[in-house]
C-alpha cells in the first residue's frame, strides 16, 4: 500500500510539474532574501538565462537598474504582508540586453500554515511589453499633440493680434482717405453749385455714395473680425427675449410697416448672450427687409425637437430665393438679390454662421422664390 501511495504522489507531482511547465507565464518562488528557489522553463524564454544558473540568484538582480530601488520596497512590503496577492510592474533586462516590461503577481508563502512568518514569495511574471509600448506610444502622441496645440494656439493668438492690427489700420488709415474723398466731393458740389451740369452732379453723387458704402463695408468687416476675437461666455440665455428686443427696435425704426410677428415664448439656450443677440438681429432684420413688399408681412421665431435635437427657426413670407444658390448665402459679400432692390453689406449671414459654429451648432436655410424663407440653426448645449 505504501508503494502505491508513493507512486500516486509521484504521478501527482509529475502532472503538477507538467502543468507548471506548460503555461506561458513565468512561475517562480523565492526565499526571504528574494533569491529564486523555483523557476519554470518560461523563465528561459522570457530572459534567455538558464533556469539552473538562475536558481539561487536574487530576483532584483534581473531588474532594470533604474527599477531596482523603486521595486524593492513594494516587493519586500508584500513579503511582510498578508497572504493576499499583489501586482506590481517593472522592467526586466534579458540576457541579450533586451528590456521587457513585466507585470508581477506576488504573494507571501507560508510553510503549510504552520509558521506565521512567510518563508518567501510565490508568484507569476507576465510579459506586458506590447501593452506598455502602446501606452508609451499613445502618451508620446498625446504629448506631441499637446505641443502642436500649444503651437497652433500661439499661431492663432499671433494671427488674432495681426487681425487686430489690421482692424485698427482699416478703422483709422482707410477711413481718413474715404472721408477726404467724400469731403472734397461735397465741397465741389457746394462751390460749383448751379454751374454743375446734370452729368457732373450725378458723378459727384455716385462718388459720395461709393465712399459711404465703402465706409459701411469697413464697419462690417471690423464687426466680423470682432466676432472672431470675442471670448465666448456661455450662460443661460432667453432667446425669445432677445428676439422681442430686436423686433421692438425694428418697429421703432419702421413705424409705417405692418408686420405680424409670432415669437415662441421662453426659448432658452446655453450660449453667449452678446453673440446670440447678433445672430437674431441679423436673421430677424433680414426677414424684416425681405418682407418689405408684403402689405402685411409675417415673421416667426420658434423651435422644435427633431431627432433628439432642438432646432431653432426664423421664418418669413418674403421674396425668398432659389435654393440652387443657397451655398453662397453664408459667404462674405455674396448676395442673392440686387443691392438697389434690397440694401445690405453681404456680411450679416457670414457673421451668423461664424457665431453658430463657435457654439458647436449648424445653420442652414430652406426657401423658394416668392415663398418666403426659413433659417434653421442648432446650438451645442
Amino acid at each position: 500500500m505504501s508503494s502505491l501511495g508513493d507512486e500516486s504522489l509521484r504521478d501527482a507531482d509529475t502532472r503538477y510539474r507538467e502543468m507548471i511547465e506548460s503555461v506561458n507565464e513565468v512561475v517562480f518562488s523565492t526565499d526571504t532574501a528574494l533569491c529564486f528557489t523555483f523557476l519554470n522553463k518560461a523563465w528561459e524564454r522570457f530572459t534567455g538565462y538558464p533556469v539552473g544558473t538562475s536558481i539561487g540568484q536574487s530576483l532584483l538582480a534581473y531588474l532594470h537598474p533604474d527599477d531596482r530601488l523603486k521595486a524593492e520596497a513594494p516587493i519586500r512590503a508584500i513579503l511582510k504582508g498578508d497572504n493576499q496577492p499583489s501586482t506590481i510592474s517593472f522592467r526586466l533586462t534579458s540576457r541579450q540586453g533586451d528590456i521587457r516590461w513585466i507585470q508581477a503577481t506576488l504573494r507571501p508563502t507560508l510553510d503549510d500554515g504552520r509558521r506565521e512568518a512567510p518563508t518567501g514569495l510565490f508568484g507569476t511574471l507576465s510579459d506586458i511589453t506590447a501593452r506598455k509600448v502602446a501606452e508609451l506610444t499613445l502618451k508620446n502622441l498625446n504629448q506631441e499633440l499637446e505641443i502642436r496645440v500649444r503651437q497652433r494656439t500661439a499661431e492663432l493668438e499671433a494671427s488674432n493680434r495681426e487681425l487686430e492690427a489690421f482692424s485698427y489700420s482699416v478703422s483709422h488709415d482707410l477711413r481718413s482717405p474715404l472721408r477726404a474723398i467724400d469731403g472734397f466731393a461735397r465741397i465741389l458740389e457746394e462751390e460749383l453749385g448751379e454751374r454743375l451740369d446734370p452729368g457732373s452732379r450725378e458723378h459727384l453723387e455716385r462718388i459720395r455714395l461709393a465712399a459711404g458704402r465703402m465706409a459701411y463695408l469697413i464697419d462690417k468687416l471690423i464687426e466680423l473680425a470682432r466676432l472672431s476675437r470675442h471670448m465666448l461666455r456661455k450662460e443661460t440665455v432667453n432667446l425669445s427675449d432677445l428676439a422681442i428686443q430686436v423686433i421692438e427696435d425694428l418697429r421703432r425704426e419702421h413705424p409705417e410697416r405692418q408686420v405680424d410677428v409670432e415669437i415662441m415664448r421662453d426659448l432658452t439656450a446655453t450660449a453667449d448672450p452678446t453673440l446670440m443677440h447678433n445672430v437674431l438681429d441679423n436673421l430677424l432684420r433680414n426677414a424684416w427687409k425681405f418682407t418689405a413688399r408684403q402689405p402685411v408681412a409675417r415673421i416667426g421665431f420658434h423651435a422644435a425637437m427633431h431627432g433628439g435635437e432642438r432646432i431653432f427657426t426664423v421664418s418669413d413670407d418674403g421674396v425668398g430665393f432659389d435654393m440652387a444658390f443657397s451655398k453662397q448665402l453664408f459667404r462674405a459679400f455674396h448676395r442673392l438679390h440686387d443691392i438697389a432692390e434690397f440694401p445690405g453689406s453681404g456680411i450679416g449671414l457670414a457673421n451668423v454662421q461664424r457665431v453658430i459654429q463657435r457654439h458647436g451648432g449648424e445653420i442652414w436655410a430652406e426657401s423658394a422664390p416668392g415663398k418666403g424663407a426659413a433659417f434653421h440653426f442648432t446650438l451645442d448645449g
